[in-house]
């Protein structure tokens, strides 16, 4: 329970980050989104499930 913890605290500091180094890029591209098609964005989020789970299994192999 203690890696599913560190790896929320882990999403929230690089989303963070993002966010206060380049807030102007952040609001500029919630902007673009209603313009993308929920298939790309359902593609983009599956690609990165699969990256994330590929990480993690590299990491902890």
């Amino acid at each position: 329970m203690d890696d599913l913890w560190t790896a929320v605290g882990l999403v929230l500091v690089l989303e963070g980050v993002i966010y206060a180094l380049f807030p102007q890029a952040m609001i500029d591209m919630m902007r673009k989104l209603p313009d993308i098609s929920p298939q790309v964005l359902r593609l983009m989020g599956l690609m990165a499930v699969i990256v994330g789970w590929l990480i993690v299994k590299w990491v902890r192999t």
